[in-house]
């Protein structure tokens, strides 16, 4: 499981710097913008909730696949936004912050989820109220 945790880690941290490696390709090309969608979509957001210290239960993992979009979009923001506060903006430096950080991130353990510690997506039996 530790090989599997870390060869994660490892796909994550790297995904932002091939999505700037992209960047260089000709205009227009779907080898070009495809990873970087990717990446801005998806890659800081796996970077803050994979790997989980113990592992994710089947509910968890679409958990934390759903949040996965939203937090990448709104690191984004709050990205772009700084650079274009500080009048910096420009493709390249928001990739590499955005790179940056999810390699930072990747090597730190996961956001812990509600659904991965409580048991969320396990059912639970339960006695009934009248003992019987």
């Amino acid at each position: 499981m530790k090989v599997h945790q870390n060869q994660l880690r490892a796909a994550v941290a790297v995904s932002g710097w091939v999505a700037l490696a992209a960047t260089l390709l000709p205009g227009g090309s779907p080898l070009r913008w495809i990873p970087v969608l990717l990446f801005v979509c998806f890659g800081p957001g796996f970077a803050m909730l994979y790997p989980q210290p113990s592992g994710l239960r089947s509910g968890a993992r679409l958990e934390a696949f759903a949040l996965a979009a939203p937090i990448s979009l709104s690191l984004g923001v709050l990205t772009a936004t700084s650079l274009y506060l500080v009048r910096a903006f420009s493709a390249t430096a928001f990739l590499v912050a955005l790179a940056a950080f999810a390699t930072v991130v990747a090597a730190l353990p996961g956001l812990p989820l509600p659904a991965a510690t409580q048991g969320a997506a396990e059912r639970v039996k339960r006695r009934p109220a009248d003992g019987g």
